[in-house]
C-alpha cells in the first residue's frame, strides 16, 4: 500500500510543482524539495526501496546532463589570466577550508565537505538563466573543474571512512587515478578512431533517425559506465558524468539530442531526485536551536569562503555584481553535501546532530540562494544601466 501511496504522491508533486513555481514566483527546484519535506511530514512519502532507486537514478541523469554541458574539445579558459585566476580561486577556497578545519578542530568530513562542489543545483539555473549570463558561465565551467576535484574528494573520504588509511584504500586510490588516466587514453584513441572513420558518428548516431538509436545509446553508455564504478569501487556519479562528457564531445553533430535528453530528465526523473532530498529531513530539525546552530555555521562557512575566494579571485575581472552572482551560485553544493554527511554519519566520523546539521544546511542554503540570486539578478537587471 506504502509503494502505491508513494507512485500516486511522486506523480502529483511532479505535475503540479511547476504551476506552484509560476503562482509563488519560487524556483521550482526549491519548490520540489519544500513539497517532498512536507508530504514525508504528512506521511505521504516513505522511503521506500522503489522511490530510493528512481531518485538515485535521477541524481545519477542530472550528472549526466551535467557532463554533456562539457565540450572537451571546445573546453578551456580562452585567457591566460583567467586560468590564472581559477588557480588562485581553487588556492583560497582549499586554504581557507584547511584554515576552518585547524581553527575549530574539526572532523575531516568538513574540510572535504566545505569547499565541495556539485552540479545539481547549477544545473538548474542553467536551465532556467542560461548559459550566456558571463557569472553562470563561469560558474559552469568551474563548478565542472571543481566537481571532479569533488568526486575525487569524496572517494578518497570514502574509501578512507571505509577502510582506514591503508593498504586497502591504497587499492582504491590507486584504482581510481589508473581508471583517469585509463579514460584519457580511451577518449585520445576515440578522437584518433573517429578521425580516421568519421562517418562512425553517423553510424552509432544516424542524422535522420526514426529509432531514437542517439537515446539508446546514450542511456546504455551511462549505465555502462555506472557499472564499471560499481565494479571499480569508485563513486559512481563520476561514471554518469563522463558518459555526458563523451556523448558532447564526440557526437556534435546531434544538436537535438541533449535537448531531447534534458526535457526527459527535467521533466520526470530529475524532479524526483529534488522530492526525495526534500523527503530525507524532518520538519522538526528546522526548529532545533543545536541543529539551526551548527547548520548556519555550515552554511556560513560554504559561502563565506568562496566570497572570499571569488572577490580575491575574479573581483576585477566579472566586477561587483556578476562575482556576487558567481559566488552565490557555486555556493549550493546540495547533492555532495548530503552524500558527505551520509557517508560520516555512517563511518562514526560525525553525530547524528551534526548529520541533520548538514542537511539543514544544504537544502536551507539551496533554497536561500536559489531566491537570493532570483532577487539580485532581477534587481540589477532592473536597475543597471
Amino acid at each position: 500500500m506504502n509503494t502505491i501511496v508513494v507512485i500516486i504522491t511522486l506523480s502529483l508533486l511532479v505535475l503540479f510543482s511547476p504551476f506552484l513555481s509560476r503562482v509563488t514566483r519560487i524556483p521550482v527546484v526549491v519548490v520540489e524539495i519544500l513539497l517532498g519535506s512536507l508530504a514525508a511530514y504528512l506521511g505521504f512519502l516513505v522511503e521506500t526501496e522503489l522511490f530510493k532507486i528512481i531518485a538515485k537514478v535521477g541524481f545519477l541523469y542530472l550528472m549526466f546532463l551535467a557532463g554533456m554541458e562539457v565540450n572537451l574539445k571546445a573546453f578551456g579558459f580562452e585567457k591566460k589570466s583567467l586560468l590564472r585566476r581559477t588557480f588562485i580561486y581553487f588556492i583560497m577556497l582549499y586554504g581557507c577550508s584547511l584554515g576552518l578545519f585547524w581553527s575549530f578542530d574539526l572532523s575531516s568530513v568538513y574540510l572535504v565537505a566545505f569547499p565541495i562542489f556539485s552540479l545539481g543545483m547549477l544545473m538548474a539555473l542553467v536551465k532556467e538563466y542560461g548559459k550566456n549570463e558571463p557569472w553562470l558561465a563561469l560558474a559552469l565551467n568551474i563548478g565542472i573543474v571543481g566537481e571532479l576535484v569533488s568526486i575525487m574528494a569524496l572517494t578518497i573520504l570514502s574509501g578512507g571512512l571505509e577502510y582506514g588509511y591503508n593498504r586497502e584504500f591504497a587499492f582504491v586510490l590507486g584504482g581510481l587515478f589508473l581508471f583517469l588516466i585509463g579514460f584519457i587514453l580511451f577518449f585520445k584513441g576515440m578522437r584518433i578512431l573517429f578521425w580516421w572513420y568519421p562517418r562512425l558518428k553517423t553510424l552509432i548516431m544516424p542524422p535522420e533517425d526514426g529509432k531514437d538509436h542517439d537515446v539508446r545509446f546514450s542511456m546504455a553508455l551511462m549505465f555502462i559506465m555506472v557499472a564499471v564504478m560499481l565494479y571499480l569501487k569508485i563513486d559512481v556519479v563520476l561514471g554518469a558524468f563522463l558518459a555526458g562528457v563523451f556523448i558532447a564531445t564526440y557526437f556534435k553533430h546531434k544538436a537535438e539530442l541533449p535537448e531531447k535528453l534534458s526535457s526527459f530528465g527535467f521533466g520526470f526523473l530529475v524532479p524526483i531526485f529534488f522530492i526525495h532530498v526534500g523527503s530525507t529531513l524532518a520538519l522538526d530539525a528546522f526548529t532545533d536551536p543545536k541543529i539551526l546552530q551548527m547548520a548556519l555555521f555550515i552554511a556560513g562557512a560554504i559561502i563565506g569562503i568562496r566570497m572570499i575566494s571569488s572577490f580575491i579571485a575574479y573581483g576585477g575581472y566579472l566586477g561587483f555584481k556578476n562575482t556576487v552572482l558567481f559566488s552565490l551560485s557555486d555556493s549550493m553544493p546540495l547533492t555532495f553535501t548530503v552524500a558527505i554527511a551520509t557517508l560520516g554519519y555512517e563511518a562514526g566520523a560525525i553525530t547524528h546532530d551534526e548529520y541533520y546539521a548538514f542537511i539543514v544546511a544544504s537544502m536551507g542554503s539551496g533554497i536561500f540562494l536559489m531566491i537570493a540570486i532570483k532577487i539580485i539578478y532581477s534587481f540589477f537587471r532592473r536597475y543597471s544601466p
